[in-house]
């Protein structure tokens, strides 16, 4: 899956209007207008296609935890530190959890919606250090299954 289609499946399951998206990507500090957010949600093969990147896919999530979750008091707040974009599947289930203030019953249903049975400790795998011996990557079929497990539980009410 690209950062494209992830940033359209997140709109989609949360039913975000283009100009909440581009309010979600200011609470991070990216200054993305809301003209420039329907070219990052449609496929490479349509027309008007804009490519979004590891960083901006990443500032959507930091947003969405600040529109969803408020933000830290005690953050550093420094515009020109930028770290390095990582945007591991995992990394991505990591910062759903966080906005969506899910709780490990939470993340099981999800996954549950999405038709996709996981065991506890397979999700707690999902969440440990990179380097920990019982971490597991999340595979991009795992990370759609999620997410079509949060578009069933937003969409159907």
């Amino acid at each position: 899956m690209n950062n494209n289609d992830i940033l359209r499946r997140i709109r989609y399951a949360l039913d975000l209007r283009d100009s909440e998206v581009a309010a979600i990507f200011k609470h991070a500090g990216a200054d993305i207008p809301e003209s420039s957010v329907p070219g990052m949600v449609k496929k490479e093969d349509e027309e008007g296609f804009t490519e979004c990147s590891d960083r901006e896919l990443e500032m959507f999530l930091d947003g969405l935890i600040i529109d969803r979750r408020g933000k830290k008091e005690n953050a550093a707040a420094d515009p020109n530190l930028i770290k390095k974009a990582d945007v591991a599947n995992n990394m991505i289930l990591k910062k759903l959890r966080i906005a969506l203030d899910f709780k490990e019953a939470d993340m099981l249903e999800m996954f549950r919606l999405g038709e996709f049975e996981i065991s506890k400790s397979e999700l707690s795998a999902l969440f440990r250090n990179k380097n920990h011996k019982n971490y597991k990557e999340c595979g991009d079929q795992l990370l759609k299954k999620f997410l079509n497990g949060i578009t069933a539980h937003f969409r159907q009410k």
